[in-house]
């Protein structure tokens, strides 16, 4: 009779054992299950900072672009009516001159003038 209730006694304390084992891998499972989870998360974050900072750069680097290549075409434009700028110049200069070479033409293109200065 001493060894059945020693036999139940090993018995039940093998139970209790197995509980707690059960106990502690779901415990473990669980820790486990959330280390997962939050190792996920954190490689989602670490992916999504990573794509937002390329696409900010991505902009700065277009912006730039754009900026740079609008001076550009600006200075670009404006060289433009500079050289036409002098070429009408140059043209005006070099048309005065023929119509001018005379006296009387000179006379005339004066007394033109001062009337349109008058008349404004």
């Amino acid at each position: 009779s001493n060894s059945i209730a020693s036999a139940e006694k090993i018995k039940a304390e093998m139970a209790q054992m197995q509980n707690e084992n059960e106990a502690l891998l779901a415990k473990a499972r669980e820790e486990r299950g959330q280390l997962l989870k939050e190792a996920r998360e954190m490689k989602d974050k670490i992916i999504n900072e990573a794509k937002e900072q390329a696409k900010t750069e991505a902009n700065k680097i277009v912006s730039e672009a754009q900026a740079s290549i609008e001076a550009q075409k600006m200075a670009a434009i404006i060289d433009v009516k500079n050289q036409v700028g002098k070429l009408v110049i140059e043209v005006s200069e070099k048309i005065l001159r023929k119509e001018l070479a005379g006296k009387d033409a000179q006379e005339a293109h004066i007394k033109g003038l001062v009337d349109e200065v008058k008349l404004n």
